[in-house]
């Protein structure tokens, strides 16, 4: 008979968010692992099978429940530019508290390993076209609305906003300063204007 697990599966997936996010992938190693989730060695194999293995699930599960984020926002009736403008400070808020910036870096960690690995960049990729295309459809309602110009390429603006969000967890790595994320994030958000 096979024995229940003795821990929540998704709780460890956030504490291997956060191991991930501050040692990095290739920092990271078995013994930090181990120690960060508190699960024995066996139960890590068992349950995610290999350090990549549980690193790709981490890193799916955080894009998938920002992404989720991001589109409850966009979709909500309202003025679109306050929707955007929320995405953004929900990450500015996200990176300015101590133990959901370490979840954030993950995704640095997982950028950086997109050249060697294709099932994440194949998962990158199919996560920023369903973002560029959320940001897309929320700036044609913005123009249907008259909230912003008809004369902006809103195409190339659903990019940038998506590429953005990605910088700010750069822009936290490089500053300490929370006045930096929100001056970058006005500055983001000016071009709605």
């Amino acid at each position: 008979m096979a024995r229940s697990k003795e821990f929540d599966t998704t709780q460890v997936l956030h504490k291997a968010m956060k191991v991930f996010g501050h040692y990095g992938y290739e920092g990271t190693s078995l013994p930090l692992l181990i120690k960060g989730l508190g699960i024995a060695r066996q139960s890590l194999y068992d349950t995610y099978g290999s350090k990549r293995d549980l690193f790709i699930s981490a890193v799916k599960h955080y894009i998938n429940e920002k992404t989720a984020t991001v589109i409850s926002y966009l979709e909500r009736p309202g003025s679109v530019k306050e929707a955007i403008s929320n995405v953004f400070y929900e990450v500015i808020n996200a990176l300015k508290d101590d133990e959901k910036r370490k979840e954030c870096f993950i995704l640095d960690s997982a950028i950086s390993q997109i050249p060697h690995d294709t099932e994440i960049a194949e998962f990158f990729n199919s996560d920023i076209k369903r973002l560029e295309e959320a940001f897309y459809k929320t700036l044609v309602r913005a123009q249907e609305e008259g909230e912003i110009g008809i004369q902006k390429d809103i195409e190339a603006l659903a990019k940038y906003l998506n590429h953005s969000r990605y910088s700010l967890t750069q822009v936290a790595k490089l500053s300490t300063d929370p006045k930096v994320l929100d001056d970058f994030v006005s500055i983001v958000l000016s071009t709605l204007d």
